[in-house]
């Protein structure tokens, strides 16, 4: 496992360097293109007019037949049936025309009825030989009212009939001419049926109680009246057409769609549509390689600025991007291998693959946002592999399966992450696997039987099962190939039933406590600065394991008994205070433990002077060197180092108050942050001013809370004094 550990050690190293950054993209691009290829590939098919299909084909993606939808619009056509429009306001013109006629007929009696009263009043000298006018006077009285037209239209009879009528009799057929008009009117009448009008006005007035002059003079003026009041509308038949052929929906042969049915024979229309479809003639269509290639480009876009864009130290940098690429390569490959298994024609075969598997490797080894791109990614993918053997469709139920399991593995571990909760968290996954393959089965409104409903129930948890298996198998040997210190693998290193825990506890019991204290002040502190604040708290628990060798050379460990330094020279006691860094990294080392941990033993002392013992030694000896009382370092490198550094020097230093306040504990800690300063402790770590000051407040405000004075209670003064 060292040499290989190694080997990625030296891959990443060149990945820093832009040829092989680019190559590392070209190779994740490369097997994306290899992977889908074939998914892509326009399916060519050897088969010729009036042959029988050897097997069912689908249509590769959705096209629109324009030959179909333009016989579907022809017939659309051919049904529109032309518009005539009811001119309404024909019916009262010929009403009003009748009606002038018979007033201008009454008009005349009324100026006969005039001039005969006049007559009347002539004396016997003045009146003239004739009385009255004759008929035909009368009736050119009448025709002088009436236009030429008018008078041309009707007979003479007509005219003889209205003169010789009372206006009585005028009023009355007048009444039942125009109601008989209005009547037959009412009704559209083409060109073809006006002389059924006609018939029908005759039929009204025939019966009528008039005298049979005016009768038959009423029946004339009526069939004179009624005219075609239905005419051809061009505008609104147009219209009309034009409606008929927007409403025709553009035939289409939609993706997936059986074509011809295994066993059919192709005649010229099936022909026409598996030409339209590009299934006859296709070798070289580029179209779907180019839109593979824009896919890809943009995957690898996104993978490329993610971590473009993320803040973290070149090495973590690198060591993410080649650990993100092998977990992505391995899940495309495990991708590509379960799609192949298409080929047998089973259904929904893409839902035995484990989704969740990539996205939680890399929520627990690198981070959760890059894991949710992964799982959008592997959607994605998931979509074009699993498409059921219709090239270049996109299954997007499968696309929706894997995002979704993916997104419940992420979800359950967001505040789990123990090792032991990742076969609940793929449980889960299962259990969202199922909902998710019921919801889809459900959406179309489709009919499944309870043989297909167990099918489904075993992918659903051999999916959710399986991502949670290979993840627990895959992640021990990811961590130690990389050297990868993971919030889970953090976490179990701070369980109290850990060997050199228990070992502390046992042997150096004070070492313990005084571990624990220092955890919870460097974890408080890192986190206010934005730190790894787990990583502290877990380094700070076995930061002083080296003590276990000699426990009772230690203050925290002398507990009524006598201290050993009391007999020993200075240089002794130093030597032997010094060594613990050392003993406690060889320990760490002995169980394997991560570099981070190590680090983090060795650094948090630094070259710091051990000054208790140095000014012993300086008043007994005046050769004294002082780099014999320095502990041999290195200087803390990282942030976390240095904080617990200065967490486990106050810590020791508040502990030995008799009654710390507030104040003095300030005081204190300000004091040793000064020193370390002074001392060059903190030059090789890229921690800044501002956020000592803040690691300052965070331990005074933690060490206040902890060392708080507290209330004594008269009982307790009771018991003081009596002891």
């Amino acid at each position: 496992m060292g040499k290989l550990q190694q080997y990625f050690i030296r891959i990443r190293k060149l990945l820093d360097i832009t040829f092989f950054l680019v190559l590392f993209f070209i190779m994740l691009g490369t097997v994306l293109f290899a992977a889908m290829y074939s998914n892509v590939k326009p399916e060519k098919l050897d088969i010729s007019l009036f042959s029988v299909a050897e097997k069912t084909i689908r249509s590769p993606g959705t096209v629109e037949d324009k030959k179909s939808t333009e016989n579907k619009r022809k017939d659309a056509l051919d049904q529109v049936q032309d518009v005539y429009a009811l001119k309404k306001e024909y019916t009262q013109n010929r009403v009003d025309l009748i009606s002038s006629i018979f007033k201008a007929a009454t008009e005349v009696n009324d100026e006969i009825n005039e001039q005969m009263k006049k007559f009347e009043e002539l004396t016997t000298e003045e009146k003239p030989e004739k009385t009255e006018p004759s008929d035909s006077e009368k009736m050119t009285s009448l025709k002088a009212k009436l236009t030429p037209n008018v008078s041309k239209g009707l007979s003479e009879r007509v005219f003889m009939a209205l003169v010789q009528a009372s206006n009585d009799e005028l009023s009355i057929a007048k009444d039942l001419t125009v109601t008989a008009i209005n009547n037959v009117m009412a009704q559209r009448i083409s060109a073809d049926e006006v002389e059924n009008a006609k018939k029908r006005v005759e039929e009204e007035l025939k019966y009528t109680t008039l005298n049979d002059n005016l009768r038959n003079g009423a029946i004339e003026l009526g069939r004179y009246a009624v005219i075609q009041n239905e005419f051809y509308d061009p505008n609104a038949t147009e219209e009309l057409r034009q409606q008929a052929v927007e409403s025709v929906e553009p035939a289409k042969i939609l993706q997936g769609q059986i074509i011809v049915e295994e066993g059919e024979l192709i005649n010229q229309d099936i022909f026409r549509q598996l030409k339209l479809v590009g299934l006859l003639d296709n070798e070289r269509s580029f179209k779907p390689f180019i839109g593979l290639m824009v896919l890809i480009s943009i995957i690898l876009s996104s993978i490329y600025f993610y971590f473009y864009q993320i803040n973290s130290n070149p090495e973590k940098k690198q060591t993410d991007l080649l650990l993100y690429g092998i977990i992505f390569i391995l899940s495309i490959s495990i991708m590509k291998i379960i799609s192949m298994l298409q080929i047998f024609t089973f259904a929904g075969i893409g839902y035995l693959y484990p989704a969740a598997l990539g996205a939680m490797l890399i929520k627990i080894l690198i981070d959760e946002k890059l894991a949710i791109l992964m799982s959008i990614i592997m959607a994605v993918c998931g979509s074009i592999l699993f498409n059921e053997g219709v090239t270049g469709t996109l299954n997007f139920s499968e696309g929706i399966y894997i995002l979704f399991s993916a997104l419940a593995g992420i979800l359950f571990l967001s505040n789990q992450n123990q090792r032991s909760k990742i076969l609940q968290a793929g449980s889960f996954a299962a259990i969202v696997n199922l909902l998710t393959i019921l919801a889809l089965m459900y959406l179309p409104n489709g009919q499944f039987s309870g043989v297909e409903y167990g099918y489904y129930l075993i992918t659903a948890l051999v999916s959710g099962i399986g991502s949670a298996v290979l993840t627990i198998g895959l992640l021990p040997f990811l961590e130690a190939s990389f050297g990868i210190l993971s919030t889970m693998r953090l976490i179990e290193l701070s369980n109290p039933n850990h060997p050199l825990l228990r070992k502390i506890l046992m042997e150096a019991p004070g070492t313990y406590h005084h571990s624990v204290m220092v955890a919870n002040l460097a974890e408080s502190a890192c986190e206010a600065i934005g730190a790894n604040g787990l990583l502290a708290r877990v380094g700070s628990y076995y930061h002083d394991i080296g003590k276990t060798r000699r426990p009772n050379f230690y203050i925290e460990n002398q507990m009524h008994l006598e201290n050993p330094h009391d007999r020993l020279p200075p240089e002794k006691s130093a030597s032997i205070i010094i060594a613990h860094v050392t003993d406690g990294s060889n320990i760490l080392k002995k169980y394997h433990m991560p570099k981070e941990i190590i680090e983090i033993a060795e650094q948090h002392h630094g070259t710091t002077l051990l000054k208790f013992f140095y000014h012993k030694a300086i008043q007994g000896d005046t050769e004294i060197k002082e780099a014999d009382y320095r502990y041999p370092g290195p200087k803390a490198k990282t942030k976390e180092s240095a904080v617990v550094g200065i967490a486990d020097s106050v810590e020791a230093a508040v502990r030995s108050l008799s009654q710390p306040t507030p104040e003095i504990i300030e005081s204190l800690v300000k004091k040793i942050v000064a020193d370390r300063l002074q001392d060059g402790q903190l030059n090789d770590c890229d921690i800044t001013m501002r956020e000592i000051e803040t690691v300052s407040e965070a331990l005074c405000e933690t060490l206040t809370g902890i060392f708080h004075s507290r209330i004594e209670y008269p009982e307790m003064i009771k018991k003081e004094k009596h002891a």
